[in-house]
């Protein structure tokens, strides 16, 4: 298998799609191709074919099939590994985390435009509009209640490490970024996501990027 990513600092997406692959166990090539690069523009043109989305990360190609977007990514692999290794196997838990995971994928908009991915940067916000306040608050409530409901086997949302947790990383790198207080129960998730090996293993390599993508460096 291989799969393409975007740059590791900026591509919320990639990760995703990364530790998808990674929590499968499965071997794979990792292919970074810089975002906004010419080599950016002459993958969307060969990838034109095969993938009717084009100009998206990530990829994952695996033989002759080709999946795109990392949800897409995760259930192709949880068909190909065993669904329990990514979604809890009690019903009621299970139903929860499918649901979070929708929301990530679908939601959050304002979160996601004012306050882009970049692991490398601590920026000092002055403030945060309603929107993305209330998305915050929207995300704590949710991770405080798949703590308390099914969080008791292990530091992670639903005990164990899976597909909400991956989900969700990319907001834990975002709250670290923009300096967002949290209550005690969600920093005490947070410091176990960003110690998890492999989220120290991609922050390691996104901070060896050389690559800057001055609009997402703008935010003050």
């Amino acid at each position: 298998m291989k799969l393409i990513i975007g740059n590791k600092n900026y591509s919320s997406w990639s990760l995703r799609g990364w530790l998808a692959v990674k929590q499968s166990g499965l071997h794979f090539e990792e292919l970074t191709v810089p975002i906004m690069g010419e080599e950016w523009d002459r993958l969307k043109h060969d990838m034109g074919e095969v993938q009717p989305s084009s100009g998206k990360v990530p990829i994952l190609w695996d033989g002759e099939t080709v999946v795109w977007d990392s949800l897409a990514i995760l259930e192709y692999l949880a068909d190909k590994v065993g669904r329990a290794r990514f979604w809890p196997k009690e019903e009621p838990a299970r139903g929860m985390a499918r649901a979070m995971v929708a929301e990530m994928h679908s939601g959050y908009q304002s979160l996601r435009r004012e306050l882009p991915m970049n692991i490398r940067r601590r920026v000092e916000l002055p403030g945060i509009s309603d929107a993305t306040r209330h998305d915050i608050v929207r995300i704590l409530g949710l991770w405080a209640e798949a703590r308390a409901r099914h969080g008791s086997a292990g530091p992670y949302l639903f005990g164990t490490f899976g597909a909400a947790d991956i989900f969700y990383a990319p907001v834990v790198t975002r709250f670290v970024t923009y300096g967002i207080g949290v209550p005690g129960f969600a920093q005490t998730y947070m410091d176990a996501i960003l110690q998890h090996d492999w989220m120290r293993e991609w922050s390691a390599s996104a901070e060896d990027e050389e690559w800057v993508i001055e609009q997402f460096e703008m935010v003050r």
